[in-house]
C-alpha cells in the first residue's frame, strides 16, 4: 500500500515538472531566450529523471523483479530514457537542444502509460518463467534505451529535413516570383530588379547564416544520438539472442518482434553507413533516419498492439 502510494504520487510529480518543463520551452520560443528560464528546464529534466528512476526503484522493490514485464513499465521506463539521453550530454558540459525533443517525448509517452492504458496494466504481476532470468534487466533494458536514443536522433533528423525544405521552397518562390517579375516588365525595369535581386542573393548566406548553423547543430546531434542508440541497440539484440537459447533452445527464431528488430538495425545501419560518405550526408541520412522513426514505433508498439509471437508479454491482449 505505501510503495502503491508512493508510486502514486511520483508519477504526478514527475508528469508536472515535464509539463512545466515544455511551457519553458514555448515561452522562450515564443519570447527571447531568458536565462533564467533555460536553467529552470535543465533543472527540470534533472528532477523529472529522478522523480521517474525513484519510481522504478519502488515498484522493483515492491514487486521483486526489475520493472520491465509489460507495456506500462516499458513505457515509463521509456520516459526515464528519454530524460537519460538528455542528461548524458550535460555531464560533459555541451550545448544542445536535446531538451525541446526529449521533453516532449518523455511527456507523451508517460502521458500515454499512465492515462491511455487500462488500470490493469499499471498492477505489477508475478513473471511468467520464460521471464524470470537475470537477461530481462541486461536486455530489455538495452532495448528500450536504444529506442530512445534513435527516436530523439530521428526526430532531429526529422527537423533538418523540414527546415531544408522550408529553405529550399523559399528559394525557389523567390525566384520563380523574379521570373513573374522579368517577363512582365520592360528593360530598365529588369536592369533594376536585376540588381535587387543580385543584391538579395549577395546578402543571403547571411540571413541564412543563423539556419545553416542550426542544420548543422541538427545533423551533429542526431549523428551522435543515433551512433549511442544503435549501440544500444546491437548490445540488446545480442542479449536477447542468448537469452532466446536459454528459454526457448534457439539464438534466433524470426519471431515478429525478431523481425523488426533487425529491420531496424538494418535501417540504421545503412543511415551510419550513409554518414562515411560525404555525398550522402545531412538531408539523404536524414531521410534514412526519418524512415527509421517510423520502424522503431512498428518494432516497439505495432508488436505489442498486435500482442503475436513468443514477445506478446507486454502486449494490450496479454491481460
Amino acid at each position: 500500500m505505501i510503495f502503491s502510494t508512493l508510486e502514486h504520487i511520483l508519477t504526478h510529480i514527475s508528469f508536472s515538472v515535464i509539463s512545466i518543463v515544455i511551457t519553458i520551452h514555448v515561452i522562450t520560443l515564443l519570447i527571447q531566450e531568458i536565462k533564467g528560464l533555460h536553467d529552470s528546464s535543465e533543472k527540470g529534466m534533472i528532477a523529472t529523471f529522478f522523480t521517474i528512476t525513484g519510481l522504478l526503484v519502488s515498484r522493483w522493490i515492491s514487486s521483486g523483479h526489475f520493472p520491465l514485464s509489460n507495456l506500462y513499465e516499458s513505457l515509463i521506463f521509456l520516459s526515464c530514457s528519454f530524460s537519460i539521453i538528455y542528461i548524458i550530454p550535460k555531464m560533459g558540459n555541451h550545448k544542445n537542444d536535446l531538451s525541446t525533443i526529449t521533453a516532449p517525448s518523455a511527456i507523451l509517452t508517460q502521458g500515454f502509460a499512465t492515462s491511455g492504458l487500462s488500470t490493469e496494466m499499471h498492477q505489477s504481476e508475478i513473471l511468467v518463467p520464460a521471464l524470470q532470468s537475470q537477461w530481462l534487466m541486461m536486455h530489455v533494458s538495452m532495448m528500450l534505451l536504444s529506442y530512445a536514443a534513435l527516436l530523439c536522433g530521428s526526430l532531429l533528423s526529422i527537423a533538418l529535413l523540414i527546415i531544408t525544405f522550408r529553405k529550399n521552397i523559399e528559394i525557389f518562390l523567390k525566384s520563380e516570383n523574379f521570373l513573374i517579375k522579368l517577363s512582365f516588365f520592360g528593360e530598365i525595369p529588369y536592369l533594376n530588379e536585376k540588381g535587387n535581386y543580385f543584391k538579395k542573393t549577395f546578402f543571403l548566406p547571411f540571413r541564412n547564416y543563423y539556419k545553416h548553423q542550426l542544420t548543422q547543430r541538427l545533423d551533429y546531434w542526431s549523428y551522435r544520438v543515433i551512433s549511442l542508440g544503435f549501440t544500444f541497440l546491437t548490445i540488446g539484440i545480442l542479449c536477447g539472442a542468448v537469452w532466446a537459447n536459454e528459454a526457448w533452445g534457439s539464438y534466433w527464431n524470426w519471431d515478429p518482434k525478431e523481425t523488426w528488430a533487425f529491420i531496424t538495425w538494418t535501417i540504421f545501419a545503412i543511415y551510419l553507413h550513409t554518414r562515411t560518405n560525404p555525398i550522402f550526408q545531412g538531408t539523404n541520412s536524414a531521410l534514412v533516419a526519418s524512415i527509421g522513426f517510423l520502424i522503431i514505433w512498428i518494432c516497439y508498439f505495432g508488436i505489442n498492439l498486435l500482442g503475436i509471437g513468443l514477445h506478446s508479454y507486454g502486449s494490450f491482449t496479454s491481460n
